[in-house]
């Protein structure tokens, strides 16, 4: 477990932040981050120096240059690895080497040894790891969350979650890297739905899966790759039974290989009730209750922050300031990680597995919870 909650930092105000990776999601990152008064975003990092430049310049950030520089800076405490899948736990070990607090995009690592020696690395050196997905920070989801905490479905039971839809390569112009390890839907869009699963649920205990693969080559459908084809690694559908230690269940499904689309699907149901939730990939939109008896469903209007990524990086340095427990922990994301490892485990094995580690379930959030007031 990494890091959190062991007292607050001797620094205060406005917490320093470095960017490494300067790809398309890092203009969502910078263009979130620089508007939090929490925050103060002080250097973009890329091996493709003139990229750094581009996206520091656009975003009005004073530095940018190579990973060294970033780390050199004492400025810095939290350094926002936006690197490939393949390097986030290799690129995460400097960050701590560097005596810095690391936020990753998902997954945190590929493996579960190097997930654990990551958070380990962490605790040695007094520093915190927090993960994507932040999405379960949003409006959205914490709306559901604070609607099952309160009862609403009564005792929460079962959940069942879809992620289907063709695949990217017809719009993403370098797909190559969803269809690699490390990715597919399993790990590319699935922390999205088990990171809701564990904030509702707690952590999980076993799996049960099968997966396939439609294909052994696809076509990119657009720009300017259109009509390579590239090896497809892994498979590109799994569905999963996962049991929780509570005694609950989920039913889930996460596919490159369906022709009709079905994005952003859970629903939670328990004693008294069902709850459709939004897209777990959304920090927005609406709840809608059934419940046993009721004729008309109820909408839940989302409340809270509608801020996107970079919301989990604000509330880390608030926590690292305020000496409390970040929500979108290490913890959290090493444990779907397991989550996600034993349903292809499963898959290949065609057996069930344990989930290796266990993980506090985190509290919703307050939903006059602002990223961008100033309180530090």
């Amino acid at each position: 477990m990494s890091a959190a909650g062991t007292g607050a930092s001797a620094r205060t105000g406005r917490v320093g932040v470095g960017v490494i990776g300067a790809g398309v999601i890092s203009g969502t990152y910078l263009e979130n981050m620089t508007r939090f008064a929490d925050l103060e975003v002080l250097f973009v990092a890329d091996i493709d120096l003139d990229r750094a430049r581009t996206q520091a310049e656009a975003y009005g950030v004073p530095g940018h240059g190579t990973v060294d520089e970033l780390l050199a800076m004492d400025e810095i405490e939290i350094v926002v690895n936006l690197t490939i899948p393949a390097v986030h736990a290799e690129v995460g070990r400097q960050i701590i080497a560097a005596g810095k607090n690391v936020w990753s995009e998902k997954p945190l690592a590929l493996d579960h040894r190097s997930g654990v020696d990551l958070l380990a690395a962490a605790d040695a050196a007094g520093v915190r790891v927090a993960c994507a997905p932040d999405t379960v920070l949003g409006a959205g989801i914490q709306t559901a969350m604070r609607a099952i905490a309160r009862g609403d479905i009564g005792e929460p039971l079962t959940a069942t979650t879809m992620f289907h839809v063709p695949g990217p390569e017809s719009w993403h112009p370098n797909p190559d890297f969803l269809f690699a390890r490390g990715a597919g839907p399993l790990f590319d869009m699935g922390p999205y739905y088990v990171s809701t699963l564990v904030h509702a649920f707690g952590s999980a205990s076993r799996v049960s899966a099968v997966s396939s693969r439609s294909f052994d080559t696809r076509t990119i459908g657009s720009g300017p790759r259109e009509g390579q084809t590239f090896p497809v690694e892994v498979p590109t559908h799994h569905a999963a039974l996962i049991q929780f230690e509570g005694g609950q269940s989920a039913q889930s499904t996460f596919s490159f290989q369906n022709a009709l689309p079905r994005m952003g699907f859970v629903e939670i149901s328990g004693t008294e009730g069902t709850l459709v939730l939004p897209d777990p990939n959304m920090f927005e939109g609406d709840s809608t209750l059934y419940r046993f008896g009721q004729d008309e469903p109820t909408t839940l209007a989302a409340a809270g922050s509608t801020y996107g990524r970079g919301s989990g990086v604000l509330d880390l340095a608030r926590a690292i300031r305020g000496g409390d427990a970040e929500r979108a922990s290490g913890a959290v994301a090493a444990h779907v990680l397991d989550v996600l490892l034993a349903i292809s485990e499963s898959a290949e094995s065609g057996s069930a597995v344990d989930v290796e580690s266990s993980v506090a379930q985190p509290v919703p959030l307050d939903e006059g919870w602002n990223p961008a007031a100033a309180t530090l």
